[in-house]
């Protein structure tokens, strides 16, 4: 039982901290649009973000399982932990500054013009620039869950809501106390090393059959 709590709160706080990008992608999109749009495109885009996210995960938990890959996706979660590590140390991590409505408001502010885009156009941008950013947090989520898809859907399910109704506050946390972004970049190493170890020794277990089975082969072919 402790154990999936554990699970269930590491795959929350990695994908609380690498989700931050996704309130500046949906804002982004949703400026240019008029007042009764923006939120619709804001609710859709989540929605849009959480099912992709759902998916991506579930599809990658599948590969991971391939002998070989697992090994590989450790080598890019190690490349996500550095460039999280960057981040963190210059302090550009959650630095956009609120949620995804007032990030659209912020940019359409002083605009009085017509609306500059359709909601067909933000939602279509959404979805392409989220596919786009999404490899670390889907990479990181479907590792931790570890093949178990209720452990995933569920700590993915929970992350969205939290972004979804208080992002703003989750923000805010997280810009006043660095040392949780930290303790998350600790969960992705923890992650990522106990991938590498796996994946290293998945890798050493499929080749040692498959040398027996050649070697087989060519004393058949002697005989």
């Amino acid at each position: 039982m402790m154990e999936h709590v554990l699970d269930y709160g590491q795959i929350i706080i990695a994908d609380l901290i690498l989700s931050g990008d996704n309130a500046l992608i949906i804002g982004m999109a949703a400026a240019g649009l008029s007042p009764e749009l923006r939120k619709r495109a804001i609710l859709y885009g989540m929605v849009i973000a959480a099912v992709l996210r759902v998916v991506f995960a579930v599809i990658a938990t599948k590969l991971l399982g391939i002998p070989g890959l697992l090994f590989v996706g450790a080598l890019l979660l190690f490349w996500v932990c550095w460039r999280l590590f960057l981040e963190i140390r210059e302090g550009h991590v959650h630095d956009q500054g609120g949620d995804a409505l007032e990030i659209a408001e912020k940019m359409d502010e002083g605009y009085t013009g017509p609306p500059r885009r359709t909601l067909r156009s933000a939602l279509w941008s959404i979805t392409i620039a989220d596919v786009s950013m999404s490899l670390d947090n889907v990479l990181a989520v479907a590792a931790i869950a570890d093949g178990d898809s209720t452990k995933l859907v569920v700590g993915l399910g929970l992350a969205i809501l939290l972004m979804a109704f208080a992002a703003t506050i989750i923000m805010r946390i997280l810009t006043k106390y660095p040392w949780i972004s930290w303790l998350g970049l600790i969960v992705l190493l923890y992650v990522a090393s106990e991938m590498l170890f796996r994946g290293f020794f998945d890798i050493n277990h499929g080749i040692g059959p498959m040398l027996g089975l050649v070697e087989g082969m060519e004393l058949g072919k002697g005989h």
